[in-house]
């Protein structure tokens, strides 16, 4: 499994939208123009370079190849020419992660948030609601716990189900959970991998 994380938001600008909009292909920039706000189309072109970067520079493609996707019925996205290499990507307004690997693979970042009473319990186990209302750090705890659960989902290509409140109880011996809690810039970060698998190797560009 190999990463790239990227948090330096200040850039998200109308300016470098322009700049990475030139170096995105066709269907990315239609893509990207879907969104209205600046940062739906940063987030758009940013992964998407940061997902053609990580392929390059582990010879999967050349600089030169196009990228096709397609698409599961639950949305999940995966590289139409290279069956052997699965991708994930996501972001919040504190980063923006993309991964790849061998093996199925589910990202998710989210920044710190206080969330509502009826958040809090329609997503949350009431072990997890304990846990979050006996942390010294609520926020990250929250977060924490979100980003496994989408991680998760992701990496099984479900999207989010029924099963939100209690995914984490139950037992999921093929899949790894990884969290990183950024605690200085507010987020945190999860990946799903499969375990007993190979995997990708290498070490994560930080940015």
């Amino acid at each position: 499994m190999l990463y790239s994380l990227f948090t330096d938001m200040d850039r998200c600008t109308p300016e470098e939208v322009q700049r990475l909009f030139v170096l995105a292909p066709e269907e990315q920039q239609a893509f990207a123009l879907k969104f209205k706000h600046t940062f739906g189309q940063f987030a758009t072109l940013k992964s998407f370079l940061m997902l053609k970067e990580l392929l390059v520079d582990n010879s999967v493609v050349s600089p030169d190849d196009p990228l096709h996707f397609k698409f599961n019925s639950h949305g999940k996205p995966s590289l139409a020419d290279h069956a052997g290499i699965h991708f994930n990507i996501s972001h919040c307004p504190k980063a923006v992660a993309v991964a790849i690997d061998k093996q199925p693979i589910g990202v998710d970042v989210e920044r710190f948030v206080t969330p509502s009473e009826s958040l809090l319990h329609y997503c949350m186990n009431d072990d997890e609601v304990l846990q979050y209302q006996q942390s010294e750090h609520p926020e990250a705890t929250f977060a924490s716990l979100w980003t496994q659960k989408e991680a998760l989902f992701k990496q099984r290509g479900t999207g989010i189900t029924k099963e939100l409140r209690q995914v984490l109880a139950h037992s999921h011996p093929d899949v790894e959970l990884t969290t990183h809690i950024y605690f200085q810039q507010q987020f945190a970060f999860t990946i799903a991998t499969a375990t007993r698998q190979e995997h990708m190797t290498g070490s994560p560009t930080l940015r």
